[in-house]
């Protein structure tokens, strides 16, 4: 047959076919296949599969794509970015499915970041250090060597840890380099706060005192307290210091001229820990903005107004059991919205704006664990043995890390947390510094730190 008498058969036969019904297309084509011979058979296997494959990932408009991608997991994502680079192409630049991932790791996410290709390797970087901490592999350790006698007090600020000690001295160290910046003499330190210029120290000789870095003078001296001070905070813009002490009292001071401004009294055991925070939340008591100050003891956390204003009244006092036979740990967090604090029982979360305890955490894998960090996402806690990392929208532990034989402090100040904004979430820029630091019984300092990412 001619090709031009071919072709013009072949239309009409293509026309009469696509009136058939469905099972009349089906019986035709049987019968052509019966009719054909093997060069006709080995032609139909050859070619039968590549017709019946539809890559619908290029077919797809790209929205309708990336609806259905948002179905699958991440790793079979992966596995899928292997089948062709128009399919690499495609998953990868499915950035809701990858910002997803990420946060169901706790991984912060900056929505203001436009590259589609962005977050696929953001998400390769947070697998990989989410299986660092569940490896137990995330971290790394270092000491300081510097003091003569034990170390009682620590502070940690953007890379730099202060240390206080029975040796009459006070030094600044650079966590990263592990180099000591500034040492000074002082009284006996049971506690520390500093800043650029100043360091204020709180001691067993019941007085507060505020130094000078750069020079190492006593700049102002704070007498009033009958027992040792415990815990120090201060803020400049009000220019106030508050400071807890074993005789049962906060003392709220002018910091630039040492005058005791009030006496708050109520507490009934040695106060641990103080805390000067702005108020985040509005309620019947205090509106955001309003300087709060928290006081805690072995049973109670109090709460109090202040400001520029000498007098101020306890606004509410807080307990996880009346009849005292549960006792706090000495670590308090206080971010102008929650209240949190550990004891035997687990941690309490209390609501600022209401006061309720919003939950309280009862993970089975410890006991007798200790507060260090907060967050949105995880929360950082110790106990004996372990560093423990959890996960606060599962309540699990995630990752732990072995502690050696430390300095063991009835008030909670020989231990702390470093770098803190990790605890709202990862972001592969937040995960590096300090992680943790305690005391040691030959008076160095144990430093838990990030292991840079692999």
């Amino acid at each position: 047959m001619e090709k031009k008498d071919f072709e013009a058969w072949l239309d009409n036969i293509s026309i009469t076919f696509l009136s058939l019904t469905d099972l009349q297309k089906n019986e035709t084509l049987d019968h052509l296949i019966s009719l054909s011979g093997a060069v006709q058979l080995r032609h139909l296997s050859n070619n039968l599969e590549i017709l019946l494959k539809r890559d619908f990932l290029k077919l797809l408009p790209l929205e309708l794509s990336f609806y259905l991608l948002k179905w699958l997991d991440p790793q079979t994502l992966l596995t899928c970015c292997l089948v062709s680079k128009q399919w690499n192409k495609v998953i990868s630049a499915c950035t809701e499915v990858w910002q997803t991932a990420c946060k169901n790791l706790g991984w912060q996410i900056d929505d203001s970041v436009q590259d589609p290709l962005h977050w696929k390797k953001v998400y390769l970087k947070a697998i990989l250090r989410m299986k660092q901490l569940k490896d137990h592999e995330a971290f790394e350790t270092s000491s300081l060597i510097g003091h003569s006698a034990r170390v009682y007090a620590l502070y940690y600020k953007d890379g730099l840890l202060c240390t206080g000690s029975d040796d009459l001295s006070a030094k600044l160290w650079d966590v990263s380099t592990g180099q000591c910046i500034y040492g000074i003499q002082t009284h006996t330190c049971a506690a520390v706060k500093f800043d650029e210029q100043k360091l204020v120290t709180g001691s067993f000789d019941n007085t507060v005192a505020c130094w000078e870095w750069s020079s190492g003078a006593k700049t102002q001296h704070f007498r009033g307290h009958t027992g040792a001070v415990f815990s120090v905070d201060y803020n400049d813009e009000l220019d106030i210091l508050v400071s807890g002490s074993a005789d049962f009292t906060v003392k709220v001071w002018a910091l630039s001229t040492g005058t005791c401004l009030n006496t708050l009294t109520g507490h009934t055991e040695w106060v641990t820990k103080v805390v000067l925070q702005k108020c985040k939340v509005k309620s019947l008591m205090h509106s955001p903005g309003d300087y709060i100050l928290l006081s805690a003891d072995k049973y109670e956390i109090k709460i109090w107004p202040i400001g520029r204003e000498i007098n101020c009244k306890c606004l509410k006092t807080l307990f996880v059991s009346e009849d005292r036979s549960i006792s706090l740990q000495p670590r308090l967090h206080f971010d102008g919205k929650y209240i949190v604090c550990s004891s035997a029982l687990g941690l309490y979360q209390w609501d600022f704006a209401s006061y309720n305890i919003l939950r309280v955490i009862k993970p089975p894998e410890f006991s007798n664990v200790s507060l260090l960090g907060f967050g949105e996402i995880f929360a950082l806690l110790f106990d004996n043995r372990y560093l423990y990392i959890m996960d606060l929208r599962t309540e699990k532990l995630i990752s732990r890390w072995p502690l050696p034989e430390y300095r063991k402090s009835k008030r909670g100040s020989s231990f702390l947390a470093g770098e803190m904004s990790w605890l709202n979430g990862l972001n592969g820029q937040n995960d590096m510094g300090l992680v943790f630091a305690t005391s040691m019984p030959d008076h160095s300092i144990h430093l838990v730190l990030w292991k840079e990412h692999g």
